[in-house]
């Protein structure tokens, strides 16, 4: 069966289809051997031969959905010979070509979905489908109610005004703080741009849930593939059919395609713990608080007396 030729390299798991149809424009792509620079064109992946960049591009048999909890120090792309470690190193074990959804910054960690599927890419990536992504950022100093306002409704950066976020403030100390930011759009280094706009400069950041999928029960650099019912709940809430509900799924799942029991796989380098964040040379660590928290939430914020050696959890101080 014929389709567009930028939905079958997505759905190949080259790149999403904006990046597969700008491939296309810049004569990246051939069908059985003839370049092809034209959008709509429509192809048999069944019947004729597609390459990229020379290569060919194999057609997968089933959809793959894969949650990484990407560790710092892993840029996020597919291939780049100069960016050192790629997420793709830590998934050499994932049997089909796949490709990250959105990004997350070499120094940030947590949740990032990788998939062979163009439409669910499509649909996270999109800023209208505004699919909310849980962050928890340990930060200098302990932001006032003044800069938690601004950044519950909106900041102005180079490129023009966020949308609102969502902010709680799960720990305070003296001279530190963890918040959790909700963001229902995904602009580059966007959490550490906001904070630094308000004077309180981002020390830690990981990425605890995207939607309702969350990486608290799974370890530092492994991954697993997600269940039907999460697939399907991220499908829902991207078209607007369901309220984030974040879960902390068990390390063990299944692929949406195949609903047996898979094991999760730690990567052969990843890191065997995670990085200290760099709070006044501690090793703390927040635990996820639950989601939500609106722009009118302003629960009073947790408080140490004073510094002792060993900073406490962030929802235990």
């Amino acid at each position: 069966m014929e389709e567009r030729l930028h939905k079958v390299l997505a759905a190949a798991g080259v790149a999403s289809r904006r990046e597969a149809e700008r491939m296309i424009a810049a004569g990246q792509v051939a069908i059985d051997g003839e370049t092809v620079t034209e959008m709509g064109v429509k192809v048999d992946p069944e019947k004729h031969a597609i390459t990229v960049a020379g290569r060919p591009v194999a057609i997968p048999r089933r959809k793959t959905y894969v949650l990484l909890n990407k560790p710092g120090g892993y840029v996020t792309t597919r291939a780049d010979p100069h960016a050192g470690r790629t997420v793709m190193d830590l998934l050499r074990d994932v049997d089909v070509p796949v490709h990250p959804v959105g990004r997350l910054d070499k120094d940030t960690e947590g949740a990032l979905i990788v998939t062979n599927d163009g439409e669910l890419t499509q649909l996270l990536t999109h800023p209208r489908h505004g699919v909310p992504k849980i962050y928890q950022a340990h930060v200098q100093g302990v932001p006032g109610e003044k800069a938690l306002e601004r950044l519950r409704t909106g900041i102005r950066l180079e490129e023009g005004m966020t949308a609102p976020a969502q902010v709680r403030v799960l720990f305070a100390g003296e001279d530190r703080a963890v918040l959790e930011i909700t963001l229902h759009e995904g602009r580059k280094r966007q959490v550490r741009r906001m904070l630094e706009a308000v004077g309180h400069p981002v020390r830690y950041l990981r990425r605890v849930a995207i939607g309702p999928i969350s990486v608290r029960k799974l370890p530092l650099g492994a991954w697993r593939h997600l269940t039907q019912k999460e697939v399907h709940a991220l499908m829902r809430m991207a078209k607007g059919e369901a309220a984030p509900q974040p879960s902390s799924p068990r390390p063990r799942g299944s692929s949406a395609a195949q609903p047996t029991q898979a094991p999760q796989r730690r990567a052969s380098r990843a890191p065997a713990k995670s990085p200290a964040p760099p709070l006044t040379g501690s090793k703390e660590r927040a635990r996820s608080g639950q989601s939500g928290g609106g722009a009118g939430d302003r629960p009073a914020p947790r408080r140490e007396g004073r510094m002792s050696g060993r900073p406490r959890d962030a929802r235990n101080p």
